[in-house]
């Protein structure tokens, strides 16, 4: 189980109540997929993928990357709680989608450049080590059903 300080909660808690769940969730996985090409393989079915421009302007990544933003605010609303939260969508992922589990940290990384591109110096220190331990937990739970 994991101890969550009334400091890190905030952060946490801070950090979402600035994210414009579109567009962060849309440049997200837009960067995901431009940084890390091979993860396009997951998104067969998205369109046209071949290039930033087409992958920014793709209104599935867009959706996609609203779902995904959805899906962390579960893990906000169920910090001490993430596994059994997230155990649905370990399945889905692992077993139907066959997602190779190092993306969920790929994705993470590049949430987190995102975010701290947007919030810049109130993206301290502090509120950077909150969210990276929350990811961390959360990538946890994404990947408990592949073991």
């Amino acid at each position: 189980m994991v101890v969550w300080t009334a400091e890190e909660r905030a952060a946490i808690q801070s950090v979402f109540a600035k994210l414009d769940y579109e567009s962060v969730g849309r440049e997200s996985l837009t960067r995901c997929l431009v940084v890390y090409p091979w993860t396009q393989r997951y998104f067969g079915g998205f369109g046209d993928l071949s290039n930033a421009e087409a992958i920014m302007a793709n209104p599935k990544v867009a959706a996609h990357g609203s779902v995904v933003l959805r899906g962390l605010e579960k893990a906000l609303k169920n910090m001490d709680d993430i596994k059994n939260t997230y155990t649905t969508l370990s399945v889905l992922h692992s077993e139907k989608l066959q997602v190779d589990p190092g993306n969920f940290q790929l994705l993470g990384d590049c949430l987190t450049v995102v975010i701290a591109s947007r919030m810049r110096s109130k993206f301290t220190p502090e509120i950077q080590a909150a969210w990276n331990k929350f990811l961390c937990v959360v990538v946890s739970a994404l990947k408990r059903q592949y073991y």
